[in-house]
């Protein structure tokens, strides 16, 4: 299954910390895909929360930098108030544009270009959360091929983002923290 995709990108809101922290641990140390992820974070966060996960998975994880080229093995996260886009050349690009769906970094903006940059060679996760943004993002990986997957609403601590996204999208599996922790894990196999 791994050899299907190049990257997968994770977008969350309201309990997305809580949720990644049940996730991180299915990855392997030799996950062979670049994890790339959204949280909707206050703009002077910390960055505590990036030790917090390093301990939690046995992945690289980083802040994403300004035209770094991306790397499979390594989880990588928007830095606050920054949107956080893939250029067609798999390297990161940062902007500090308008807000989008009220957010920024935004899941939407994330979602869109990676979309366009890795087309049917990308999976998406969108997870809990207390707004709508992603759901547009969704519909444009599924447009190009690319697989998505949505938290079961009724699993989600903020169930309201999983549900925009299924009002919009249809996607390829609705699954439950532990059942994406297993895809996760399956999707290493080669």
């Amino acid at each position: 299954m791994a050899n299907r995709f190049d990257a997968i990108v994770i977008g969350g809101s309201a309990g997305g910390m809580k949720a990644l922290a049940a996730l991180l641990p299915y990855f392997p140390k030799d996950y062979p895909l670049a994890v790339i992820v959204v949280l909707h974070l206050h703009p002077q966060q910390d960055r505590y929360f990036l030790e917090h996960f390093n301990k939690l998975c046995l992945l690289n994880v980083k802040e994403a930098d300004e035209k770094e080229s991306i790397q499979r093995g390594y989880v990588y996260f928007a830095p606050p108030n920054y949107h956080l886009l893939i250029e067609n050349d798999k390297t990161f690009s940062l902007s500090t544009d308008e807000k989008v769906n009220y957010c920024r970094p935004s899941i939407d903006v994330l979602f869109e270009s990676a979309a366009s940059a890795y087309g049917p060679r990308l999976a998406a996760m969108l997870l809990t959360g207390a707004n709508n943004d992603g759901a547009e993002g969704l519909q444009q990986i599924k447009e190009k091929g690319g697989l998505v997957i949505v938290q079961d609403p009724q699993s989600a601590e903020s169930p309201y983002m999983p549900e925009a996204a299924l009002q919009l999208v249809k996607p390829d599996f609705v699954l439950e923290l532990a059942e994406i922790g297993r895809w996760l894990a399956q999707s290493s196999a080669k």
